[in-house]
């Protein structure tokens, strides 16, 4: 707990082509080593890949995928007594953004297609019709906090 007073959340700046926060937030999480320009630009083809392949517009396909890529709840380590129990607790919203963000980066970045762009595009295409890889790390994420609701007495 810090002894001064909290910091202060900045606020975030719009993307350029679509005026979307959830995509400027991507595009931050995507970028490697400062290069913005070349995040934005993966960020940008993939969305335009989602529209040809599906027919919707890709900023509808993305928040799509990532509002389905959100999880409900996950499990937190919490030691009483010599023991570590596994307890369930709720996600917070921003939380809840960031891991879809995340988890979405992060199984597009295992798949097998060629360039980045087609990667996002066609998890983000999987995510939008509840398939894929990140779908299945929120499925394990609810199932693990489901198992463990025992111990749900344990949060404070």
């Amino acid at each position: 707990m810090p002894r001064r007073k909290a910091a202060v959340k900045r606020e975030r700046v719009k993307d350029t082509k679509y005026g979307d926060l959830i995509v400027s937030q991507f595009i931050g999480s995507l970028m490697q080593r400062g290069k913005k320009s070349t995040a934005e630009r993966i960020i940008y083809s993939a969305l335009d890949m989602c529209e040809k392949k599906s027919g919707t517009p890709g900023l509808d396909v993305f928040h799509k995928a990532i509002s389905n890529i959100k999880p409900v709840l996950e499990v937190k380590s919490r030691r009483v007594g010599g023991a570590t129990y596994q307890v369930p607790i709720e996600v917070r919203p921003n939380r809840r953004t960031v891991l879809a963000i995340r988890w979405a980066i992060l199984y597009s970045r295992g798949r097998s297609e060629k360039t980045m762009a087609e990667r996002l595009a066609f998890e983000f295409l999987a995510a939008a019709n509840n398939e894929g890889a990140s779908i299945k790390k929120k499925e394990d994420t609810h199932k693990m906090a489901e198992a463990n609701k025992a111990f749900a007495h344990f949060r404070w």
